[in-house]
């Protein structure tokens, strides 16, 4: 859970405001009208600062309102990807998820392959590498997506052989949402 101060807390409603804009004018242009349902849905995502499956989300928002469908989360989410809000990211457990995207800095992601934890990170010298790379073969790169797969430090400390096979990790990605 992340916690705020009451300092960040206006600050963070302010940005909201600048989200809810963008989704608003994303959703007229599409010829779609502002619902209760979609502002609850996006309220829900803008407050979850975790990798949410629709799965996960929908699961949020029923905690709301029991009458909101799987299928207008799905279409919601949908929508704020194509206004820009939301990115889906894929963690290599066969699953999408989803994390905010507006005003976001890039990041890439580190996946324990036992426990599932994910850890953002940034690094300058692999991103003037990739920079490096696509002028070296002439390429005009229009998105990423770096994940390393491996053990967390807890898990290699539970560990006791390593990996030995070829075939691809098992990834069980733990969503950030407790559902109980």
């Amino acid at each position: 859970m992340i916690l705020q101060s009451a300092s960040d807390m206006p600050k963070k409603k302010a940005k909201f405001e600048e989200e809810k804009r963008i989704f608003l004018e994303h959703i007229q242009k599409s010829g779609l009208r502002k619902t209760g349902q979609r502002d609850l849905i996006l309220e829900v995502f803008l407050r979850t600062e975790e990798h949410l499956s629709i799965e996960d989300l929908y699961w949020l928002v029923q905690k709301e309102d029991e009458t909101v469908g799987q299928t207008t989360v799905y279409r919601t989410l949908k929508l704020l990807t194509e206004a820009g809000l939301a990115r889906e990211v894929r963690l290599g457990d066969g699953r999408t998820y989803y994390e905010h995207h507006h005003d976001h800095e890039h990041h890439d992601h580190m996946i324990c392959t036992e426990c599932g934890k994910v850890i953002e990170f940034f690094s300058p010298e692999l991103e003037a590498m990739q920079d490096a790379m696509a002028e070296k073969y002439n390429f005009k790169p229009t998105h990423h997506s770096l994940r390393i797969l491996g053990l967390c430090q807890e898990c290699q400390q539970k560990e006791t052989n390593s990996l030995s096979s070829g075939a691809q990790p098992r990834v069980r990605v733990v969503a950030g949402v407790s559902k109980r």
